[in-house]
């Protein structure tokens, strides 16, 4: 018998229904499926994710030089260690018995310069890969000629010196620390040379230098530095939209001060596609170098040296560094492409230039669309020579530079100036061209 007090059981009931799948923006078909999820047929999924997707993974070239792992770089004559870069040329010498011999062209080694215009996908060459968070900066090496650790701090330094039995150690290893690029373009510049260079460049900026800039020039203590860099190359295509005008007449309209000159044109729309590739285009590794903030420093005159002759650049070897400084890369291929696509428009507007010469009132661009079908990344490093001045001032002064190319010799730099000095100047030959026109307007009339 049933207690009264206990309820009688509900009727079972259906499930409700479930409900709608989220679909448009922000749900999960506008973002890319988690690892391990549900496959999803990327059919289904928006255009710029399903590319994402079907991309295929980075390729990459084995640059690595396996036989100078072990840190050793012998000379293939005798065997010593104690190898130089021979100043002025691409060639090695042993200081033991004076033996010379070039690095491997990584050009063609590796037929870096073939295939342009089949790239496709993301190719990245070992030396460019992405930098490892953990990565140790100090590397040790166990001399083989008396078994002693010899440790290299990465940081600030290439090549260390055994200090038993004076072995010469190189890291040419590639961590993943950024530290060892696939290839190094020698020096040519000599010391001599470059602070000559510098010296002439600042001698004709004298007039308007700071006083303490001129006091404390000492070019002597220019530094030879190699700047890590991204040579890209790339198979690209652009289409770019906008608005042409040509002139149809140029008219003037009222007197005196109030003349004013109007233009009438006729305005087209203008449209163009470019199938273009780049070969050896350079862009900056390092941050702090990628920086073109002119507030802060005036490193952005590096740029103004190029180009380098980045096709006689040679396979990584450590002895190349023996008394030049170096900087490491911190930068990966993921965070340059944006500035590579901006390099990449700006070369496919120059190469539009000429087609649209007719438009004698210019052209406005007004879209702009830029596909990378492929690119090819290598790490390299490139020769400077550097003379660094500090100008006191609000929020830590500046930083001023003048750098010479250790290819080419091509100088430019920033020099601190006396503005008051540029104020009288153009005082100066404003009062004087000003006297001139009165004179030759005068004499007219």
């Amino acid at each position: 018998m049933s207690d009264p007090k206990v309820p009688p059981p509900l009727p079972p009931s259906s499930p409700p229904p479930m409900p709608p799948p989220v679909d448009g923006p922000g749900s999960p078909r506008d973002v890319p499926p988690l690892p391990g999820s549900q496959p999803i047929d990327p059919a289904t999924l928006p255009d710029p994710i399903r590319k994402e997707l079907e991309a295929p993974d980075p390729v990459a070239i084995d640059t690595a030089s396996a036989e100078l792992a072990d840190g050793m770089n012998r000379c293939p004559k005798c065997g010593s260690t104690d190898i130089r870069h021979k100043p002025g040329t691409d060639l090695l010498v042993c200081l033991y018995c004076r033996n010379e011999w070039d690095g491997a062209r990584v050009e063609e080694l590796f037929g870096l310069g073939d295939g342009i215009d089949q790239l496709q996908g993301t190719v990245i060459a070992s030396g460019a890969r992405d930098i490892a968070a953990d990565a140790k900066v100090l590397m040790s090496f166990k001399c083989s000629g008396c078994g002693a650790e010899v440790t290299v701090n990465t940081e600030n330094a290439m090549t260390a010196r055994c200090h038993w039995c004076r072995h010469v150690f190189g890291v040419n290893e590639q961590v993943d620390n950024g530290a060892v690029p696939d290839a190094v373009l020698p020096f040519h510049i000599k010391k001599d040379d470059a602070v000559a260079r510098i010296r002439q460049f600042v001698d004709k900026r004298r007039l308007f230098a700071l006083k303490a800039f001129k006091e404390q020039f000492t070019p002597e203590n220019v530094v030879g530095v190699y700047l890590p860099y991204m040579i890209v190359d790339g198979n690209a295509s652009a289409d770019l939209f906008g608005k042409g005008e040509i002139k149809t007449r140029e008219y003037t309209r009222g007197s005196d001060n109030d003349k004013k000159t109007y233009y009438d044109a006729d305005v087209y729309s203008v449209g163009r596609h470019i199938d273009f590739t780049v070969d050896d285009l350079p862009l900056e590794s390092s941050t702090e170098r990628g920086n073109l903030d002119t507030r802060v420093n005036t490193n952005n005159i590096i740029n103004t040296i190029l180009p380098f002759d980045t096709k006689n650049a040679v396979k990584w070897n450590a002895s190349y560094l023996a008394g030049f400084s170096s900087e490491k890369r911190n930068s990966n291929v993921e965070q340059m492409k944006p500035r590579l696509e901006d390099q990449l428009l700006s070369i496919a507007r120059a190469q539009a230039q000429a087609s649209v010469a007719r438009y004698d009132r210019g052209v406005r661009w007004e879209q702009e669309r830029l596909e990378v079908h492929g690119s090819r990344w290598v790490s390299m490093y490139l020769p400077v020579w550097l003379y660094s001045y500090h100008q006191p001032g609000a929020n830590g002064g500046m930083l001023h530079y003048i750098a010479v190319n250790g290819r080419t010799g091509e100088t430019m730099g920033s020099v601190p100036v006396q503005q008051w000095k540029l104020l009288l100047a153009a005082l100066t030959v404003g009062t004087i061209l000003e006297t001139i026109a009165i004179a030759i307007v005068a004499g007219s009339q």
